[in-house]
């Protein structure tokens, strides 16, 4: 089991940054592949990027590419989001996942694992 907690959203301005933060608990955690995905009302949850479980490989939506850097900290349990130039169309709830699987995916249905998500909003 592993469970899953997001923080670091918030309100910025176009332009502006954030990082968001994902803690993970249990012992297994460098074992899985994790990945940030993020739903805007009415839309359905749509990929932002994937890290490997070693962090050797990270995997990114074109929508956020060159924007956004996901990362990991294995002796820490934690997976980064560090979005930068930030749009209006960013604003969703994002939402990070442990996908057993251990290689980088953009394939929602291979996380096993998800958090209650935290909310970033844009404004323009």
């Amino acid at each position: 089991q592993v469970q899953l907690v997001e923080s670091g959203g918030g309100l910025v301005q176009a332009g502006g940054s954030l990082r968001l933060s994902c803690a993970a608990s249990g012992r297994t955690f460098s074992s899985y592949a994790m990945g940030w995905f993020r739903q805007a009302p009415g839309k359905e949850r749509e990929f932002v990027a994937a890290i490997s479980w070693s962090g050797g490989s990270t995997y990114y939506a074109d929508s956020v590419k060159g924007r956004f850097t996901i990362s990991r900290d294995n002796a820490k349990n934690t997976v980064y989001l560090q979005m930068n130039s930030l749009k209006p169309e960013d604003t969703a709830v994002y939402y990070c996942a442990a996908d057993g699987g251990a290689l980088a995916s953009d394939y929602l249905p291979a996380y096993d694992y998800w958090g209650q998500g935290t909310q970033v909003t844009v404004s323009s």
